[in-house]
Formats: C-alpha cells, structure tokens, sequence
C-alpha cells in the first residue's frame, strides 16, 4: 500500500484536533465574557473588544491560510491544517519543514510520498517546538518580571528591549525570506512587499494624526499585512 499524506485516517485525525481547538476557543470566549459581565464590563464594551480582536485576527488568518497552502504541496492538507492551527507560528512551521525536505532531497512542488520522509518532517516540527512548550512555564514569569522592572527604571529602554526581543524572534524567518536577494529583481520582491507595508502603515498613521481617525489605530497592523499580503500576488508575477 502506498503512503498518501491526503488519506480519510490523516483527515480523521485532523477535523478532531479541529473540532477540540474550536470547542476550546469557544468554551474560553464564553467565560471570558462572562467574567467581564461579573467585573462591571459593559455589554455594548465587550462586544466592541470581540469585534476589534476578531477583526486584527483576519490577516494573521490569511498569512496562516496561506502557509497550509504553501505546506500541502509536498506535505498534504491535514498535517499544515493540524500543525497551523494548533501552533499559528508560520514563522516556524514553513522554514522547518521546508528544510528537513530539502535536506532529505524531497520536492517541494510534489506531494510527498515517501513515508520516512514524511516522519522525518514531522518529527523535527514537533521536536523543535518542544522547546518552548518547556521554557514558558518555566521561566515566564521571570522573563515578564525582568521586564517590567526594565520598563518600569526607564519607559524607553524597555519599548526598545521588547522590539529587540521582536526582531530576534523573526529574525531566522526573515534570513530565509531575504535569502535570494543576490538572485536578481526576483529576489528583491520580498524588500518590496517590506517598504510597500510599510508605506501603507505610514499613510494610516497619517489619516489617524491629521484627520483623528482613531478607531484606525486598532485595524492599521491587519490593514498593513493584509495590502502587502495583496501587493505580493500582484507583484510576484510580474516581476518573477
């Protein structure tokens, strides 16, 4: 028998980690606004906090959706859909998985069908996120204690201690994305889609100081990704 990453027992598994994830959101949302309800929160309040966090969830939502794509060439639909939607961090499921590939001489533009292989990729996914899952109840609190004593000395230098912290979390991403920038115009699409963010949460912070659009503030980081998330479909084809 063949191995299909795409099989009913891959999407079995799958839908219930899917169906369990949701009740959980769900089963949090509910007594989260309960509890806002019982601290003197308003309706009209919590409702409008449901609404502004659904709606900066949209362009984590879309990168994330196509990640799974991206995966699903060479690794079927159910594992991207299983690891993305439990974990979210594309960040460190793409670079992960497309580098044990390589590294195993697998293609990335066909579905995989080479059941080592296939375990291989799994195995590092989850073995390098093991890490964290060790680390944050570990030394969280020391880490969040350290910082609010940092920004609490000096406002500034801790605003600047947590954009490094940022900065050094994408940092091995961004090496990967900026890695074909010798290649010629093609390798500098992601510079481009980079500045035209960039440009585009520029002119939101111009409408919110000139014109006082202030709601924008909420939705200018969704605006941002989602216009370059566009700006790169348009723009990869006509320059790759």
């Amino acid at each position: 028998m063949s191995f299909n990453p795409n099989s009913a027992f891959m999407y079995t598994i799958a839908i219930i980690v899917i169906l369990f994830v949701l009740a959980q959101s769900i089963f949090f949302l509910i007594r989260a606004y309960r509890r806002g309800i019982a601290i003197g929160m308003t309706k009209s309040s919590l409702r409008s906090t449901i609404l502004s966090t659904s709606v900066f969830t949209i362009a984590p939502a879309i990168a994330i959706l196509l990640g799974v794509i991206t995966l699903a060439k060479f690794l079927g639909i159910p594992l991207p859909w299983i690891r993305l939607s439990v974990i979210g961090a594309i960040t460190y499921e793409l670079p992960a998985a497309t580098t044990t590939a390589t590294a195993l001489g697998i293609s990335l533009s066909e579905t995989i069908t080479d059941p080592q292989g296939f375990s291989a990729i799994v195995w590092v996914m989850t073995l390098g996120i093991i890490p964290g899952l060790i680390l944050v109840p570990l030394f969280l609190k020391k880490i969040q204690k350290g910082i609010l004593k940092i920004k609490t000395k000096d406002s500034k230098w801790g605003d600047i201690f947590m954009t490094s912290l940022f900065l050094g979390m994408i940092s091995a991403f961004l090496g990967m994305v900026f890695a074909d920038i010798r290649s010629g115009l093609s390798g500098w699409i992601p510079v481009f889609v980079l500045l035209f963010s960039a440009l585009t949460m520029g002119i939101c912070g111009l409408l919110i100081k000139l014109l006082k659009i202030k709601w924008l503030e909420t939705y200018v980081l969704s605006i941002s990704m989602i216009a370059a998330m566009i700006f790169a479909v348009v723009i990869t084809p006509i320059i790759g």
